[in-house]
């Protein structure tokens, strides 16, 4: 464009274009923390805590109640030990035998037996089925601390299958309770209350707890149902089975020392007329089981993965 208002004879002066207005810079973001000080070693923005036996506890916790197996074991014990006691109770009230001062409590011992079964199976899948899937690496790289994976382990499990336990075997007493109470039964005092659900159900967890030491020992699931299934009935099947007098005292030692009678014994309704009485099957299981966790304690921290 030209300049109309240039003075005469001026030679016409080229119009410079507009000059684009150039945009502001935009202010400064906020500087990122320093990861690295000079001077220093790396300094992680993400704080840091110190894992403890806490923190174990929250993931085994969550492991075991995400996985399918944990539903599926204690839904059947449930459904085995309601269903049986339930069954048993309805027979022989429809039967109308007489009890003879016998505890209505003690027929919840049918159902107990085929459920600890299930607890046994679990036990043994809260550490086997890590060594199967391969998760036992994971594990032991967030948590290096071996003993501390096994104790929340052991103590998840314990206390899950216990309460569970509980509340099944307290449902199955009042039901029996219920149903045979006019039948020549005695009437169950609170000991037998608190024997027949609290004892029975601290007897199948510390049962439950010695297949989890198993299970931690072999590594391999289906040896160690196998053996804890063995371990359970062998002895009473082989029992049964000694006819020879030279056998008698084993034989009536493998009766007395059977699970099945120590079950029984928590339950005041024993096989044999002799061997443990009250609360000491719980003491013999607990003993075993501690010997046998340590073991597991022992081999898990000199073992590679």
């Amino acid at each position: 464009m030209l300049n109309l208002n240039r003075q005469p004879g001026a030679q016409p002066q080229p119009q410079q274009p507009p000059v684009p207005a150039q945009p502001h810079p935009a202010p400064h973001a906020a500087a990122p923390p320093q990861a690295q000080l000079p001077g220093s070693g790396y300094v992680s923005p993400i704080p840091v805590r110190r894992a403890h036996l806490g923190h174990a506890l929250a993931s085994e916790w969550t492991k075991i109640k995400s996985v399918r197996s944990t539903v599926w074991t204690l839904g059947v014990m449930i459904v085995l030990v309601v269903g049986i006691g339930a069954l048993t109770g309805l027979g022989i009230s429809a039967s109308g035998t007489d009890l003879s001062g016998a505890s209505p409590l003690g027929f919840g011992m049918f159902g107990m037996l085929l459920g600890l079964m299930c607890v046994i199976t679990l036990g043994v899948l809260c550490v086997s089925s890590e060594y199967g899937t391969g998760m036992i690496r994971t594990t032991l790289t967030a948590c290096p601390s071996r003993a501390r994976v096994l104790a929340a382990k052991a103590i998840v499990f314990f206390l899950l299958s216990f309460v569970v336990t509980a509340v099944t075997s307290a449902v199955v007493a009042l039901i029996l309770s219920g149903m045979l109470g006019g039948q020549g039964g005695a009437e169950p005092s609170g000991t037998d209350w608190f024997k027949a659900t609290v004892g029975v159900s601290l007897y199948v967890a510390v049962l439950g707890l010695l297949a989890l030491a198993v299970g931690a020992l072999l590594r391999h699931s289906a040896g160690a149902i196998t053996i804890m299934i063995g371990l359970v009935l062998l002895p009473l099947v082989l029992a049964m089975f000694m006819m020879a007098e030279s056998l008698s005292d084993l034989r009536e030692w493998l009766f007395e020392y059977s699970i099945p009678n120590q079950l029984g014994t928590m339950y005041s309704n024993t096989v044999t007329m002799s061997g443990p009485s009250g609360w000491e099957p719980l003491w013999i299981m607990a003993g075993v089981t501690a010997v046998v966790l340590g073991g597991a304690f022992v081999a898990l921290n000199q073992r590679d993965v």
